[in-house]
């Protein structure tokens, strides 16, 4: 089967084609960064409106660059959700009215089972059961996956998710949006220069016990420090990396504790956090003292982009899991979930 993925969920634009024996055949991703970066965040109302204007000439884009048509295709899979209600709507709309046009199946796709499977693009994929790291945007959460759609909540965040304290902490050193990728930068470069960390910051819930997050007291202690000392190009570089070193400690820590408690030997780390070098190195290391695997998707599919959703729907016609969501949009209804429970995600289709 082809299958085409539109995702929308936020400020990127990604289409894809993913065919079931072939692999993924063609993908494009429009980032709206520079769009956004005027405000120091995301504007809703921008978002929905770029989305319009990017979607249907990426689709042409990706069918032209595989040498396929529309009609070549098998089914549709879009976002449904979580996200900005807006910027969802664009995607689904479109998803509806090419599936109702082309009489093929349309798949609703749960924003984070399609970052939580991407990891299976890449060579070499795990295989179910796995513990999943996801780390996406507002998202921080630790799951127990033994199989599609078999998902259970371990832990997640009291309050800020892991990128969303990287942004805010970003923000009080002065960087530029987006805020994680460049205190991240910052950080690795003040690790380079060998020299000795002069701050050190708490590792909240480190000890407490559970599978769950809280980063809002870290954001808070670096804005003691930034309002203690001078902010010279050193002292930024310093708290970046502190930070990050906290936040790191926390999430591998915590995900190992998930592999030691339902005694899994594979790890997925998914979402933009998973693109930190550091992260990634941590994790590696613990892992081999005891004998787990770290997966990790490609690094160009750890932010949004439309190879996961197409790819996620691929494996829900595969395995049946269509649900009543199709039926509905043969009836030209559509359905979005600006919030969504990933647990409660086979609901889909039961509230159109």
């Amino acid at each position: 089967m082809l299958v085409l993925g539109i995702e929308t969920s936020c400020d990127e634009t990604g289409v894809a084609l993913y065919h079931t024996r072939q692999g993924l055949l063609s993908h494009a991703l429009y980032s709206q960064t520079e769009m956004h970066g005027e405000y120091g965040g995301v504007v809703p109302e921008l978002a929905s409106r770029d989305h319009i204007r990017r979607l249907l000439p990426l689709i042409r884009e990706i069918f032209a660059e595989a040498g396929l048509t529309l009609q070549d295709l098998d089914a549709i899979a879009y976002t449904r959700g979580p996200g900005l209600a807006g910027a969802l709507l664009v995607g689904a709309s479109v998803a509806a009215a090419l599936g109702f046009a082309l009489k093929v199946p349309v798949l609703g796709i749960h924003h984070l089972e399609g970052h939580l499977l991407s990891p299976l693009l890449s060579d070499p994929a795990p295989a179910f059961p796995f513990v999943a790291l996801l780390v996406s945007g507002g998202h921080t959460q630790l799951m127990e996956v033994t199989g599609l759609g078999q998902y259970r909540l371990l832990g997640e965040t009291v309050d800020d998710a892991a990128g969303e304290a990287f942004d805010k902490t970003a923000k009080l050193l002065g960087l530029g949006y987006p805020g994680g990728p460049a205190l991240s930068r910052l950080a690795d470069e003040f690790s380079r220069t060998g020299q000795s960390l002069p701050f050190e910051l708490p590792r909240p819930m480190l000890h407490s016990g559970d599978f769950n997050f809280s980063f809002s007291g870290l954001k808070t202690a670096v804005l003691t420090l930034v309002n203690k000392h001078e902010m010279t190009s050193q002292s930024r570089g310093a708290i970046a990396q502190a930070f990050q070193e906290a936040a790191v400690e926390v999430l591998t820590e915590k995900s190992l504790a998930a592999l030691a408690k339902t005694g899994l030997t594979q790890l997925v780390v998914a979402g933009g956090v998973g693109a930190n070098r550091q992260l990634r190195s941590n994790l590696d290391r613990r892992a081999e003292t005891i004998g787990a695997t770290v997966y990790y998707p490609k690094l160009e599919f750890c932010t949004d982009n439309g190879a996961m959703i197409a790819f996620a729907g691929a494996m829900r016609l595969e395995s049946g899991l269509e649900s009543g969501e199709t039926e509905s949009l043969k009836l030209g209804r559509f359905t979005i979930n600006a919030r969504w429970d990933l647990e409660m995600q086979e609901k889909i289709g039961q509230d159109t």
